[in-house]
């Protein structure tokens, strides 16, 4: 049987994935969890104590856990495990429950100066830090830059698939292609 921390956390965890971190009140969360507002408090504090537990999940079970994972099943190289990103993004981009990134819903919801964006971006620039690390690791010209250009394209595909018009997920993998290939040192220079 399930604890009343971990039945707030996973109520609080689909219910912020479906609409947002700011747009579910506490007492939603206390009803589907099936617990008193005194057992929620003595685990949660604060909402935002339990955001920053729900944001910390989502990387465990999402990023690290299935994206990070699933990457590396899916590509033998540091560029193929790269480019796999795309195809697990379009993916879940076209799922019935995609609902968006809850780090960039967060990061706008709350602002960068919240704590709680400020814990969205720190999320995504552990992201960014992996993919400059892989950089390195492949030789590329100038990992940082690599990296926030790579953080760019992710980051906008998301967006597009939340309406503003993704369509192909070709399009964002030769993107993705093309900014390698930009990053890859010129072999032909004494």
């Amino acid at each position: 049987m399930k604890t009343a921390r971990e039945r707030i956390l996973d109520a609080s965890y689909d219910l912020f994935v479906e609409r947002g971190v700011r747009s579910v009140g506490i007492n939603e969360i206390i009803h589907t969890a099936g617990v008193a507002k005194a057992s929620f408090y003595s685990h949660f504090p604060s909402k935002n104590d339990l955001i920053m537990a729900f944001l910390s999940r989502r990387r465990d079970l999402f990023t690290i856990g299935y994206l990070g994972a699933e990457a590396q099943k899916r590509g033998d190289s540091p560029q193929d495990q790269l480019l796999a990103i795309f195809d697990i993004f379009d993916e879940w981009f076209q799922a019935e429950d995609f609902t968006g990134c809850p780090y960039i819903r967060a990061l706008v919801e709350a602002g960068p100066g919240d704590v709680i964006g400020a814990a969205s971006a720190g999320y995504l620039r552990d992201m960014r830090d992996q993919v400059e690390s892989a950089a390195a690791g492949m030789g590329l010209t100038d990992p940082r830059d690599f990296a926030e250009c790579w953080m760019i394209l992710l980051q906008g595909s998301v967006v597009a698939a939340m309406g503003s018009g993704y369509t192909s997920p070709g399009r964002i993998r030769k993107l993705g292609q093309l900014l390698i290939a930009s990053h890859v040192p010129d072999r032909t220079s004494p």
